[in-house]
């Protein structure tokens, strides 16, 4: 071997299998090519390398073809507009929209109509008014959108609409509160039948088994009636716990307010020991009725992570709040109908809750969860990443 091979730094490299620094030498990979095949002295994985390194040069596509690929590949990358446009329009329709749960629900659902590119449209009054949801409701069937997500304030009102939105081929997922006897294409959010009976538990445990709890709700709402039913599913076995009242609030979180300064004049064996809000508002309103007497003796658990509930945990106004996950709803839910607009089934506005070979589930639980002053900071922590 001549010393110049020798003392030259390509060399020394690629002796030794670095073939990227042998290269970066700035030697022609061409000589260092024709040299690996005339000494074929590198060690295996050198030789691997080289011969790859001479094929990708061959390879190489000219202009013409780099242009080419990138089209091709534009085309294919999901987000890029081959499957989605502006014109597909998404509709979220509910009620008591200016609740913080609301516009959670809503950044969710617009966070993935911006991840798709497509239009996304909130509609529904913002208090409780089932009339005004159905009249926004029928305003959305009629623009012939792409897909509608609905939260059912009254089923008996809502569930004609819906069928109707069916009838027309417009796809319908109820998100929340759900309208069981409507044929929507199936619901998602929490199973609140369940939910119910994890506050249950909550209050049997604070309460020690026994006294007069309060329930404030809104009536005819199909979500807060299977929470209620899980909490008298758990007291069923509990015979020392008393529900003395169950406050109809109709969408009105001032008037759970109002009743708990009523009844926390109650005393000795009509003392009412613990308040539970079957709604998202009402939480902080008894919390602060209650917190005004200084009697740190009764219990308060509320529903849902309103900043205003979480604090009120942290501070010891209220003992406990049954999460939901209406972002979630909001966000998978249009990403479900997008999926059904674009490839709907053959039979679609068929009832499959009898088909055991059904293309959609019935029932999309995105979860439930207690928060308490244990885990309180944790929750604190994610609403404050969010609000950034």
């Amino acid at each position: 071997m001549s010393r110049g091979y020798a003392d030259s730094g390509w060399y020394k490299e690629a002796l030794h299998g670095r073939m990227d620094k042998a290269v970066s030498t700035g030697v022609p990979s061409s000589r260092i090519f024709r040299w690996a095949g005339a000494r074929a002295k590198l060690p295996g994985a050198g030789r691997k390398e080289m011969f790859r390194r001479k094929k990708e040069e061959t390879m190489k596509p000219g202009k013409g073809t780099a242009i080419v690929l990138a089209a091709l590949a534009a085309v294919s990358l999901p987000g890029c507009g081959a499957r989605h446009s502006l014109k597909e329009v998404f509709y979220l329709v509910g009620s008591n929209m200016s609740l913080n749960y609301w516009q959670t629900a809503v950044a969710g659902f617009k966070k993935a109509a911006g991840e798709y590119q497509v239009t996304a449209k909130v509609a529904g009054p913002d208090n409780y008014d089932p009339q005004a949801e159905l009249t926004e409701l029928k305003n959305a069937v009629a623009a012939k959108p792409a897909g509608i997500l609905v939260s059912v304030s009254d089923a008996s009102v809502l569930t004609p609409e819906i069928n109707a939105a069916i009838d027309a081929g417009i796809p319908v997922i109820t998100i929340d509160s759900d309208a069981a006897g409507s044929r929507r294409l199936f619901f998602i959010g929490t199973n609140n039948l369940e939910a119910g009976r994890l506050g249950g538990q909550r209050v049997v445990e604070k309460l020690g088994g026994k006294g007069n709890v309060v329930f404030f709700t809104i009536a005819g709402q199909p979500n807060t009636e299977e929470r209620l039913k899980g909490f008298k599913d758990v007291f069923t076995s509990r015979p020392g716990i008393s529900i003395v009242d169950v406050v109809d609030i109709k969408g009105d979180a001032s008037a759970a307010f109002d009743r708990t300064q009523q009844l926390l004049a109650l005393a000795g064996a009509k003392k009412i020991d613990a308040f539970v809000c079957l709604d998202s508002a009402s939480g902080k309103m008894v919390a602060d009725a209650v917190k005004r007497t200084g009697d740190t003796s009764r219990e308060v658990v509320a529903w849902d992570v309103n900043p205003d509930t979480l604090n009120g945990i942290k501070e010891g106004t209220i003992d406990a709040t049954i999460v939901q996950k209406p972002f979630t709803m909001g966000y998978f839910g249009l990403k479900a109908l997008d999926e059904i607009y674009h490839d709907q089934p053959a039979q679609f506005g068929k009832d499959y809750s009898a088909d055991a070979f059904a293309p959609y589930p019935a029932f999309i639980d995105t979860g439930t969860s207690l928060v308490d002053k244990s885990n309180v900071d944790v929750y604190l922590a994610a609403a404050a990443a969010h609000a950034q």
